[in-house]
């Protein structure tokens, strides 16, 4: 037996996320994005030809928002 089991994987949260998904979960545009990308403000990788964001990225990015705001 795996340590993680199939049935978690397709159940369980994602961990990446497409650069649409990305934009709509911060309430902003794609271009936005990518250009927070370009900037490395926020990580992504890349997987072949395809860019995804971690949503760990993504609570960086918000927790470093909201360091700066205090």
């Amino acid at each position: 037996m795996t340590a993680i089991s199939d049935q978690a994987v397709r159940t369980g949260p994602r961990l990446l996320l497409t650069v649409p998904e990305a934009a709509a979960a911060l309430a902003i545009s794609r271009s936005k994005l990518y250009e927070l990308l370009a900037a490395g403000t926020i990580a992504s990788i890349r997987i072949d030809a395809s860019r995804r964001i971690p949503v760990a990225a993504l609570q960086a990015y918000i927790a470093a928002l909201l360091a700066d705001a205090a």
